[in-house]
């Protein structure tokens, strides 16, 4: 399936020929014919291999199944960063039952990179080969590196919360999409912090970073694979201090 998506994005991406179209009336929501055919090249690979299996997809919804096992798809998440020609972007592939993903993939086909988590395995592919994730040890927040996408994270009480966090951090990041929570099973930073998610932004980086040591709750420690808010960090240490200073946040 990343496969199949890697093929029909990979045209696109920096082409003059790429249109993108908005899917809010009262806002900017991109989406380009990439994410379509992407979609549907996933979808076409379930069909032939996992009939029975239902699907979750942004862009063309839900398709109901018998096996009790639903694929979450995420055709390219950070569609905003697709049409700029940034290689932030990614392809999300999760699959699980009503408690949350048991494998996930997060897929940068520019790059060249993938990194896969669940049912014992966390890894990542690219250029300099293979290598297992492992997320970092920091335990201080005044050591942490924490990232999110947009400046303004959600509504006014969430912006005010991830702030206040940041505040306490070493280093603020913006704008990597789900290549954030890559970083973070890899090693590289410690805290990746969302709000207004969708299942499908959320449940294929549950995976790969739970199969990388470490963990992933909404604001409050509950369980966050249906959307909304999401904490990810990278050990209990870390997650415990910025959850007792995200978990106020109306």
């Amino acid at each position: 399936m990343a496969d199949a998506a890697r093929a029909a994005i990979l045209p696109w991406f920096r082409s003059t020929a790429l249109v993108s179209d908005n899917k809010l009336d009262d806002g900017f929501d991109p989406v380009t014919e990439a994410d379509r055919a992407a979609e549907t090249a996933m979808r076409a690979v379930l069909a032939d291999r996992r009939p029975d299996d239902g699907i979750h997809g942004e862009e063309f919804g839900r398709q109901p199944g018998t096996s009790g096992l639903t694929w979450v798809l995420d055709p390219i998440d950070g569609t905003r960063a697709f049409i700029s020609g940034s290689p932030t972007w990614g392809v999300l592939i999760a699959v699980g039952g009503a408690g949350g993903p048991d494998l996930g993939i997060i897929d940068q086909p520019y790059i060249g990179e993938r990194f896969v988590g669940g049912f014992g395995l966390g890894e990542m592919t690219g250029p300099l080969g293979t290598r297992p994730l492992s997320t970092r040890a920091t335990e201080g927040l005044e050591e942490a590196t924490i990232f999110t996408t947009f400046p303004e994270v959600g509504n006014k009480a969430e912006r005010t919360g991830f702030h206040r966090l940041a505040s306490h951090c070493k280093l603020t990041r913006y704008g990597a999409d789900c290549y954030a929570y890559a970083l973070l099973a890899a090693g590289h930073i410690d805290l990746v912090v969302e709000a207004g998610l969708n299942a499908y932004d959320i449940q294929a980086p549950i995976a790969v970073v739970r199969a990388a040591g470490g963990i992933v709750t909404d604001w409050k420690g509950g369980p966050a694979h249906e959307g909304g808010r999401a904490l990810a960090a990278a050990n209990p240490a870390i997650h415990a201090a910025a959850l007792a200073i995200l978990s106020d946040t109306d």
